[in-house]
């Protein structure tokens, strides 16, 4: 009996261009292909051609991108450039739609090569087989290609008839059998990485798979995120030419305890006689009491004061209504194609939201959009849907698997980091969600005067409020600096986190009055106590309006003691606003928005000129503390890659990043000096200094860029005080020659102290820099500072909080460096107590037990 005949198709050259391995392409879901496998080209020419006779049956919003099936049935992905979607078309010009019918050398999409390649992180551009499954074997070409012309690969389509796995190149498939988890532990970080350092020595795809649940495992935070414990029991499956190797190998790596010592696992038999430990019956029956409210009076509810501001409304109670999907699907290549389509829509909304942001000098807004950028292109939630579209499942209904799982994953974890970035996934999943089934999330129109109730707001719908309806909101989870409480606040609408549980039972339309300052909501309110309100109201209206009217004057306590009140911007226009409310300077300007919403860094010059504008908007002699480039952490960098870290709040950000790759900052640094002259008194700042050395070793980087470039610039130098390590060696920092500031960051000092994420949804409550651990670390560094004629500052959100400012004048803060809104309160707050005063209630705050008790001591009307 004669074999069937092999049939082959050969991909023409869609563009000129020099032929380059998949592989080595710089993007893992291009790399690892995830996507699927084929070829990359370096392109020498602007017109993208089909490769095949067939039918475009893709074409991507943005332009970027276009899928060709080839009349055998091959799908063929043709991805011009890479992190291209976020060009918003740019540069792109279709020649083809949906539909169309294509010959081998027809023209695709047409692209502007010098700007696409300006703006892109690459102009490599893939051809890709996205339904691989009918694939044997694919032969690429090497070298120089001409398009229209030559051949760049040869794809040898699969027998149908044979089994899978048949011919020696084929990919094959492959599981283990069940395999307990013997660490008592689980598997945590360690055994998570011994698994991922071995699951990347096979060329195939794994996946470690517990139930419904998987993981990539070569991705050490995926398999953290599945948490598995001790003897829960877990298969791997793998999918490529080693994947019998790889499934034996990894399946019994894990029997062996993944590089643990770990004691044998007990028998079934042994299990069955430890029998199961009935409770006691007092226990079975003893029901606990219902806790009592926070207060001590049920009609006031707690929370966490995430936005000052009155507010009396009506309640609006928030509840999300669950998009309806279809589980099942016939076509998982349709369905994949929508996912994609549905994922770059999603991606034009997003960039464009961040661009408007960065336009209107709102960078730290921005930044949360554009790292919900960076959760779309996250691999590992790619691969959990696209795995459930393999196994017959509906896009969205993948989809939405896939991002609730990875949310979940991410909140029940131990690592704050991580589980901060629960709610933002939520928020991004949602939005892709809605792109799929056109099932936009209803929005009725609020009524006047309304106060919000959620379990939780995205960053999207706080973005989105409308604030001459909406008077506050407050939500059960959250905290004071998550990105929904940072919106508020720009926003200027009162809110408050963390409430108790019990106001999602408020009923709607209920009058309530929300206390943003305080981080408290009172329900069953009366006329009179309404009454009470609007006079209150009407006090703090005019408290402010007489705050505004001497928002000029200098903040001078009753006995002469001045203390400097300058602004925390992200831009030329903030610094113009600070003027307009009698900022005497700035204490830090957040250099990183002049980094964001590019693609390729900024130049010298480019940096110089902005800093030389926020110089001159401001008047002659006023400080400009400039502090570099701070990412890493949860603000990473397209064209500045870092490698993931599994807590990359401990990794590298901040300085780390200038010291490792000291180009980059030695630029900054160069610009900064450029603009020495320009009026402002200039200091520059560097984030995440956490030991004398990393001082040394930035300082004697400001020494060379100053004798080589700008040595008559008068620009001093400082470091941002948020790890606790300067705080405890301020001394030994104070002592250190050059070194003539610190300028406090509360919110990571906080956070590092306390060790809790300020975005956990469980501990973000606890992190109040109010905090006497916090205070007494402030007071300790002023001491030391003062000692060698040196000053110090805070930037942090604390030095806008008013009932904190007496504390800190106090304990010897010469400058606060305030959200531009909170000006004119500060300077009010500082000129109503005297220094004698202050100095006594920093005394007693050093020695309370708890923030609460701290705040006691300084009541706000």
């Amino acid at each position: 009996m004669s074999a069937n005949p092999i049939t082959t198709l050969s991909l023409v050259a869609p563009l000129t261009g020099v032929l380059v391995p998949l592989d080595q392409v710089p993007d893992p879901v291009f790399a690892r292909k995830m996507v699927g496998d084929g070829i990359s080209i370096d392109p020498l020419s602007n017109v993208l051609l089909s490769p095949v006779f067939g039918e475009v049956v893709d074409v991507q919003p943005s332009g970027h991108a276009v899928t060709v099936r080839s009349d055998d049935g091959l799908e063929i992905l043709m991805h011009i450039g890479l992190d291209t979607v976020r060009l918003v078309g740019e540069g792109f010009h279709p020649r083809v739609r949906e539909g169309a019918r294509v010959a081998a050398g027809d023209p695709l999409i047409e692209f502007d090569l010098d700007e696409v390649g300006r703006k892109a992180k690459s102009l490599l551009t893939q051809i890709v087989i996205t339904n691989s499954e009918v694939v044997a074997r694919i032969d690429a070409a090497t070298g120089l290609v001409t398009a229209g012309i030559d051949v760049v690969a040869t794809v040898v389509l699969a027998d149908p008839a044979d089994g899978a796995g048949e011919s020696s190149g084929a990919a094959r498939a492959a599981a283990s059998d069940a395999v307990l988890v013997p660490n008592p532990t689980g598997i945590h970080a360690r055994p998570a990485a011994t698994l991922a350092a071995l699951a990347k020595q096979f060329h195939s795809d794994v996946r470690l798979r517990r139930g419904d649940d998987s993981a990539n495992a070569k991705s050490i935070v995926s398999v953290m995120g599945m948490a598995v414990g001790y003897r829960e029991k877990v298969t791997f499956t793998a999918h490529g030419p080693d994947a019998e190797e790889a499934v034996s190998a990894l399946a019994q790596a894990v029997r062996d305890g993944l590089g643990e010592d770990c004691p044998p696992l007990p028998t079934e038999e042994a299990t069955a006689r430890r029998g199961v430990v009935e409770p006691e019956p007092d226990a079975v029956a003893a029901v606990p009491e219902p806790a009592g409210p926070r207060s001590g009076d049920w009609n006031l509810l707690l929370g966490v004061a995430a936005s000052p501001g009155l507010g009396i409304g009506r309640v609006v109670q928030l509840r999300r209504d669950d998009i309806e999907v279809d589980e099942v699907a016939d076509d998982h290549h349709i369905e994949r194609r929508k996912l994609n389509a549905a994922i770059d829509r999603a991606l034009l909304d997003l960039s464009a939201l961040e661009r408007r942001l960065q336009d209107e000098s709102s960078p730290d807004k921005a930044a949360i959009f554009a790292a919900h950028q960076e959760i779309l292109a996250d691999p590992d939630l790619l691969d959990l849907a696209a795995s459930a579209i393999d196994k017959g499942k509906s896009a969205p209904f993948a989809w939405r698997g896939a991002f609730t799982t990875f949310a979940e994953q991410l909140s029940g974890l131990s690592n704050e980091v991580l589980a901060g970035r629960a709610n933002d996934v939520r928020d991004v999943g949602q939005r892709v969600l809605e792109e799929l089934t056109g099932q936009r999330a209803e929005r009725a129109e609020l009524p006047d005067n309304c106060i919000l109730i959620a379990e939780d707001l995205t960053p999207s719908d706080t973005a989105q409020l409308d604030r001459s309806r909406v008077v506050g909101f407050a939500t059960t989870s959250g905290g004071a600096s998550s990105h929904v409480a940072i919106i508020a606040r720009s926003l200027d609408i009162p809110a408050v986190a963390g409430i108790e549980e019990r106001a999602t039972d408020i009923p709607d339309g209920a009058l309530v009055v929300l206390d943003g300052a305080a981080g408290s909501l009172r329900m069953n309110v009366t006329d009179d106590d309404v009454a009470q309100i609007r006079v209150r109201q009407e006090r703090l209206a005019q408290r402010k309006a007489e705050e505004e009217a001497r928002q000029d004057e200098p903040a001078v306590t009753r006995d002469g003691h001045q203390v400097a009140v300058v602004a925390n911007i992200g831009g030329v226009e903030d610094a113009r606003r600070a003027m307009a409310t009698g900022a005497e300077g700035v204490g830090l300007l957040r250099s990183e928005f002049v980094f964001m919403g590019r693609a390729t860094a900024p130049t010298e010059e480019e940096q110089a000129a902005v800093y030389a504008d926020c110089a001159r908007a401001l008047r002659p002699g006023q400080p400009l503390v400039i502090r570099t480039l701070d990412v890493g952490g949860d603000k990473p960098l397209a064209y500045l890659p870092i490698p993931k870290e599994e807590n990359p709040f401990l990794g590298v950000r901040g300085v780390r990043v200038g010291l490792e790759q000291p180009e980059v900052l030695r630029t900054q640094l160069r610009a900064i000096l450029a603009a020495a002259d320009e009026g402002a008194a200039l200091h520059v700042m560097f984030p995440m200094i956490a030991t004398i050395d990393d001082w040394r070793r930035t300082k004697a980087i400001v020494d060379e860029e100053r004798a080589a470039h700008a040595p008559d610039a008068h620009v001093s130098v400082g470091i941002m005080m948020e790890v606790p390590s300067v705080a405890v060696m301020a001394k030994q920092f104070a002592a250190e020659d050059g070194c003539d500031f610190f300028s406090v960051g509360t919110n990571d000092l906080t956070s590092y102290t306390l060790a809790m994420d300020r975005g956990h949804p469980k501990l973000a409550a606890q992190v109040d820099p109010c905090n006497p651990a916090i205070l007494t670390l402030i007071g300790g560094a002023a001491e030391a500072l003062h000692a060698r004629g040196k000053w110090l500052g805070v930037c942090g959100s604390v030095a806008s909080d008013p009932q904190a400012v007496p504390i800190l004048v106090g304990l010897g803060v010469d400058e606060l460096s305030c959200s531009i809104p909170a000006i004119p309160a500060v300077k009010a707050m500082v000129r109503a107590y005297d220094l004698a005063t202050c100095r006594d209630l920093a005394a007693r705050a050093v020695s309370c037990s708890t923030p609460q008790e701290v705040r006691a001591l300084v009541p706000m009307d």
